[in-house]
């Protein structure tokens, strides 16, 4: 059983995530979602087999306040160049070196920058040395790096050592 369903309780929680995402407990939803519940899962398997240890959480409610500010505080920036002289606007890619070697703490960097209005994660180098990532606007890549290491990369390597 646990070949098929390595978590349940992931399982179970992708299931009815699915079920409230769509308003519907039609038979056609109960299925697709059963089969995200059980494919999903079975696709992530790779991270346990990997050492991907857990650390001290106390960190955790500070990152996700000032990981909601940052959501908050980029959505205006982003609505503000949106909404202004596109001239202003300077796209571009910086590469990221990474510090973090924890799977699961890469994968958490990542969707953090991308969740974050205005940045996007690109590509993660095969080595997981380097991360690259997109930005709406640029004024100092170098500042971009020194603020995605310190306000998300540091945090994140106390819980994923």
């Amino acid at each position: 059983m646990r070949r098929w369903l390595p978590s349940w309780s992931l399982s179970l929680a992708l299931l009815v995530f699915w079920l409230l995402l769509n308003n519907s407990v039609s038979p056609g939803n109960i299925v697709l979602g059963a089969a995200l519940a059980i494919g999903i899962p079975l696709l992530s398997r790779r991270m346990d087999h990997e050492h991907c240890p857990t650390g001290s959480l106390r960190g955790v409610p500070k990152l996700a306040a000032l990981f909601a500010w940052d959501i908050v505080k980029s959505n205006l920036t982003v609505a503000a160049q949106v909404l202004g002289r596109e001239s202003k606007i300077e796209p571009g890619f910086v590469w990221i070196p990474l510090d973090i070697t924890n799977l699961r703490g890469i994968t958490v960097l990542a969707s953090m920058i991308t969740l974050t209005p205005g940045t996007l994660s690109a590509v993660l180098t095969d080595d997981r040395r380097h991360l690259l990532v997109h930005a709406l606007h640029i004024d100092d890549a170098a500042a971009l790096v020194r603020e995605i290491k310190t306000r998300y990369e540091t945090p994140l390597m106390e819980v994923f050592p």
